[in-house]
């Protein structure tokens, strides 16, 4: 299910740029839901809203492709080898995981950059640009910054509560 969820984030994620590239590369931005929505075409070099884009290439490559890619192998390791301390955890770690791998694709394809094309507008409040990648990492994150919020089950009353039912099948 986690690999699903790392696959269908990177596809969506793929998907909604390739097809935002070929139709408003060379268009007007597109506002819906009076404004509250609008659709635009943004080329991206920094990391969320553009953090870093002022940096030489060089350290760009360095931080937004090495240490991010870096960092994804490591979410990947944590993952994979159930060091996790929820189901619900392991979700969020696979939406940052996807979300991470779709906009490294989109700076190793596309020379350094990330396509945008979502911004969010309600009154004096409004969001940068940002893409599926960026939701599913900010999802991601938002969700393990929440849950180390909550206090934990006890994990031992149900390991022991888990032993005690297989003994009586045994």
């Amino acid at each position: 299910m986690l690999l699903s969820i790392i696959v269908l984030t990177i596809l969506l994620d793929q998907g909604t740029k390739t097809l935002v590239r070929a139709t408003m590369r060379d268009s007007e931005p597109r506002h819906y839901a009076g404004g509250l929505l609008t659709l635009l075409y943004a080329e991206n070099p920094g990391a969320f809203l553009s953090i870093g884009a002022q940096l030489p290439r060089a350290i760009r490559r360095v931080v937004f492709d090495g240490v991010v890619g870096i960092g994804l192998l490591v979410a990947l390791w944590i993952l994979v080898t159930g060091r996790m301390s929820g189901r619900s955890d392991d979700i969020a770690l696979a939406l940052v995981i996807g979300g991470g791998v779709g906009n490294l694709l989109d700076r190793a394809l596309f020379h350094g950059v990330v396509t945008d094309f979502l911004y969010l507008s309600a009154g004096p409040l409004h969001t940068g640009v940002f893409n599926v990648a960026d939701m599913a990492i900010t999802g991601g994150v938002l969700w393990l910054a929440l849950a180390s919020l909550m206090p934990k089950r006890r994990l031992e009353a149900d390991d022991a509560v888990g032993k005690d039912a297989g003994a009586t099948n045994s």
